[in-house]
C-alpha cells in the first residue's frame, strides 16, 4: 500500500494527482516569497518592523486617531439625545469628512448601542461595559469553536492548537482603543457565527442571528452572509437557505433606507469622498490583514508569509468548514486587492479573527501536498 493512502481522508491534498500537487506547491512557494517582500502600508506609512515594546508604549500615548475621534464625537452627540444622522452631518462637515457617496457614513447601530452604555472615562482605554461585552463575546466564540472542532473530521486532534490560534485572532477584539471601530465588533460576531454554525446537527439558527447582528453593524459582513447562503443552497438545506436569503433581502432594504436618509442631508457644497477602488494588489490584502491582527507585531518578511500559511492550512482541511473558510478568506483577499485605501486598514478585522486557525492545519496540509507532489520519493523513503 502506498504511504500516501495512510494519510487521513480530511487531508485535502494527500490524494491529488502529481501534476496539480506540484503546481499547487509552486504557487504556494511563489505566494510565500511575494508576501515576504510586499510592503505592508497604512495611511501612516510603510510597516517594516516591530510595532511593539517601546514603540507601542509611545503609540498608546498618542492623540486619538482622527477616524476614531469622529466616531467618538458622533456617539457623544447621540448620547446627549441628538438624532444620529443629524450628528453625522454636523461632525462630517466639521472635519471635512464626506457625506457622499452614502457608503461613507456608517450604519447607526453601533453608535446607538454605545450611546446607551456608560461614557468611557478614557476613550483610549475603552469603557468598562464595552470591555465586558468584548470579553464575553470572545469567550462565547472560543466555546463555540471548541465544540465545533470536536465534531469536525480531524478537528478533535488539533482542537487545542487551533483554539490557541483562534484566541490570538480574537484578542484584537478586546483592545479598548478600537472599540468604536465597526469592523472590530462585526468581525468578532462573524467569528462567533461561524463557530455556532453546525448544520450537520441542525444547528444553524444561532449562526444566522449572530451574523445578522454583525451585518447590522457593518455592511462588510454581507459577503459572509452570501457565502453562507450559497453553501446552504449547494447542500440543499432549504430552511437554512431561506433564512440567509431573507436576511440578505432585509439588509438590502435597510441599506437602501440608510443611503436615502444620508442623501437627504447632502448639500451641493459637500465633497465627494476619494474612491475606494485603489487596485493595491497583494499589498492591499496583506496590509489589511496584518495591520488588523497580531501579525502587526512581526516584521513584514514574517507577517506576510504567515498570513499565506493561514489560508493554506484552511485549504488543506478537507471539510465543509475548511472549504467555506478558504473561499471566505480568498474572496475578501481579492476584494482587498481591488478596493480599500491605506487608511481603511481596519477592514481586515472582518476576517482576521479566525484566519490564524489555519496555522494549526499547516503541518497536515504540507505533508499531504509534499507526498502528492513527490510520490516516488516517499515510496523510496
Amino acid at each position: 500500500m502506498p504511504e500516501a493512502t495512510a494519510l487521513p481522508t480530511w487531508n485535502r491534498f494527500a490524494r491529488w494527482p502529481r501534476l496539480p500537487a506540484r503546481l499547487a506547491l509552486a504557487v504556494l512557494l511563489v505566494m510565500l516569497a511575494l508576501s515576504a517582500i510586499t510592503p505592508v502600508a497604512s495611511s501612516e506609512g510603510v510597516h517594516t518592523s516591530l510595532i511593539g515594546g517601546q514603540n507601542e508604549a509611545a503609540n498608546d500615548k498618542r492623540e486619538r486617531d482622527v477616524d476614531l475621534a469622529l466616531y467618538d464625537r458622533i456617539t457623544e452627540r447621540v448620547r446627549q439625545g441628538q438624532n444620529y444622522y443629524e450628528a453625522v452631518a454636523i461632525e462630517h462637515r466639521a472635519t471635512r469628512y464626506p457625506l457622499r457617496p452614502g457608503f461613507a457614513v456608517r450604519l447607526p447601530t453601533l453608535a446607538l448601542i454605545a450611546a446607551h452604555l456608560p461614557r468611557p472615562v478614557d476613550p483610549l482605554e475603552g469603557g468598562m461595559a464595552e470591555k465586558l461585552i468584548a470579553n464575553l463575546l470572545v469567550i462565547a466564540a472560543l466555546i463555540a469553536w471548541w465544540r465545533r472542532f470536536g465534531e469536525e473530521p480531524g478537528g478533535a486532534a488539533l482542537r487545542l492548537p487551533a483554539s490557541v490560534a483562534l484566541l490570538a485572532g480574537l484578542q484584537v477584539a478586546t483592545i479598548g482603543y478600537f472599540f468604536v471601530l465597526h469592523e472590530l465588533w462585526a468581525g468578532a460576531l462573524l467569528a462567533l457565527s461561524l463557530g455556532l454554525h453546525r448544520p450537520e446537527r441542525g444547528k444553524w439558527l444561532g449562526a444566522v442571528i449572530v451574523a445578522a447582528m454583525a451585518l447590522s453593524i457593518r455592511e462588510h459582513a454581507f459577503p459572509f452572509v452570501l457565502l453562507m447562503g450559497a453553501f446552504a443552497i449547494w447542500h440543499r438545506r432549504w430552511r437554512e437557505s431561506a433564512a440567509w436569503i431573507g436576511m440578505a433581502l432585509l439588509f438590502v432594504a435597510a441599506m437602501t433606507w440608510h443611503l436615502h436618509t444620508v442623501s437627504l442631508l447632502v448639500r451641493p457644497s459637500d465633497p465627494y469622498g476619494p474612491s475606494w477602488l485603489t487596485l493595491r494588489g497583494l499589498s492591499g490584502w496583506t496590509s489589511m490583514v496584518v495591520l488588523s491582527s497580531n501579525l502587526r507585531f512581526l516584521p513584514t518578511f514574517l507577517a506576510g508569509p504567515l498570513m499565506m500559511l493561514m489560508v493554506f492550512g484552511w485549504a488543506g482541511w478537507r471539510t465543509g468548514l475548511g472549504a467555506f473558510a478558504t473561499l471566505l478568506y480568498l474572496g475578501y483577499g481579492l476584494a482587498f486587492m481591488i478596493a480599500g485605501r491605506p487608511d481603511n486598514w481596519y477592514w481586515g478585522m472582518m476576517i482576521a479573527t479566525t484566519m490564524p486557525v489555519g496555522l494549526a492545519f499547516v503541518p497536515m496540509a504540507a505533508k499531504g501536498l509534499w507526498r502528492a507532489a513527490f510520490p516516488s520519493a516517499n515510496a523510496v523513503s
